[in-house]
């Protein structure tokens, strides 16, 4: 006899399919909701920098590399041309303003100078024959003057008698007529004469003065030649070291010529660039400062270079007051520019998440201190160890502020302590 079997429920009969299929179906649905969400990550706490947003003082300034340098270096040129003859002072020595460099000849020069000179002695020569030759003629003029006055005064005492006898009934009219005439005669002659030799006398001063005019000018413009000759020797423009010479024996140097360089070694500038971002910040009397062995050493700007190369400009500093004991050429040191009055703002300190974020972005923690969420905010002014914040943050709030480049994409970090 047959057994009639049971039918199974379909329910039981495929309860492992349905079961498979449940279990993928949550596991879909959970996959698509943690995708959805923000991508999180965890990360220990101890590995990273974290610190307090604080209202503070911020002071924009700059911190650089400077090097020291001579406050003045000269370039030593030649004044005349000629060969070098002699070279007296070696690189690196120490000069006074005036020490002969180097000594140099030329023949040509020199003789054009000793024929300048022959041609001077001449006229000369023939200035003071001239100034003779003058004197001669005025003494003859008076002498001739002086014979003039002397007939004068006789026949002016021979006239008053005539007029006395003319009186007396001894001399005719006629002959007082004579007598008359021939004293009006002399009187105006006499006139004549010392007018000419008042005019005389005025010309030769004229002359001479103009002789003497001339004279001079052939004398200064022989001592300017003779000045070359002086300028054939190379002499230091001012006290201090001689870097180099750009001479040697029996070499032919023109006029101009660069032939060495001097510079003031007591005194130095400090020499640095910066950022062509700063160009309109940096400006001629900018205070400064240089630290060195926990001393503070006060600067200021004293020249700013406008060209840009290389996206820098230098800038040349000096010490205002006391200077490092151990200041030396090329020796490198710390320089912090101020950039303004410290003002109050909202800082943090700097960190290398600024250049994975721009400055746009920080992970901020929550109150808890156990998750770090991505928050948007806004830097303005930065120095070399603080950023200003503008917006996105508050007092007191916690940042990350070390590197970002473990952290990928996540939005989320939740920190292991």
């Amino acid at each position: 006899m047959d057994i009639q079997l049971k039918k199974k429920h379909p329910v039981v009969k495929y309860k492992y399919y349905i079961l498979t299929g449940a279990v993928v179906v949550s596991l879909i649905i959970y996959l698509l909701i943690s995708t959805g969400g923000p991508s999180k990550l965890r990360y220990e706490a101890e590995n990273l920098q974290i610190v307090e947003v604080k209202e503070d003082k911020f002071m924009e300034y700059l911190d650089l590399e400077g090097i020291a340098q001579p406050k003045m270096t000269v370039k030593i040129n030649a004044l005349e041309s000629g060969t070098v003859d002699s070279i007296v002072a070696e690189s690196g020595s120490m000069l006074k303003q005036g020490d002969v460099i180097i000594i140099l000849k030329n023949p040509e020069l020199t003789r054009t100078i000793n024929d300048e000179k022959d041609d001077l002695e001449k006229k000369k020569i023939s200035y003071k024959e001239k100034l003779l030759q003058m004197e001669r003629q005025s003494s003859v003029l008076r002498r001739s003057m002086l014979q003039t006055v002397y007939d004068l005064e006789r026949l002016t005492k021979k006239y008053k008698l005539d007029q006395e006898e003319y009186q007396m009934g001894i001399k005719s009219k006629a002959e007082l007529d004579v007598a008359t005439d021939e004293f009006n005669f002399q009187q105006k002659n006499t006139s004549m004469q010392l007018n000419e030799l008042k005019n005389d006398s005025l010309m030769s001063a004229i002359q001479a003065s103009l002789m003497e005019s001339d004279m001079r000018r052939e004398e200064q413009r022989y001592e300017r030649s003779r000045e070359r000759l002086d300028k054939l020797t190379v002499r230091a423009p001012i006290n201090g070291q001689l870097s180099f010479i750009n001479a040697e024996y029996g070499s032919q140097i023109g006029t101009g010529a660069n032939v060495g360089e001097q510079k003031v070694i007591d005194d130095f500038k400090i020499n640095t660039k910066v950022s062509e971002y700063y160009i309109d910040h940096v400006f001629v009397g900018l205070p400064a400062s240089v630290v060195y062995l926990d001393k503070k050493f006060q600067l200021k700007i004293t020249k700013v270079n406008p060209e840009i190369k290389d996206r820098m400009f230098e800038i040349d500093l000096v010490f205002t007051g006391e200077k490092p004991d151990n200041l030396r050429i090329g020796k490198t040191y710390r320089i912090q520019i101020e950039l303004g009055q410290p003002k109050d703002a909202l800082i943090i300190d700097k960190g290398s998440f600024y250049q994975s974020t721009g400055g746009q972005w920080i992970f901020k923690l929550d109150k808890s201190g156990n998750k770090a969420v991505r928050t948007n905010i806004t830097v303005g002014r930065q120095n070399p160890a603080q950023y200003e914040i503008l917006e996105g943050l508050s007092a007191g709030d916690m940042v990350i502020v070390s590197g970002y480049n473990n952290f990928g994409d996540a939005q989320e970090l939740m920190l292991k302590r």
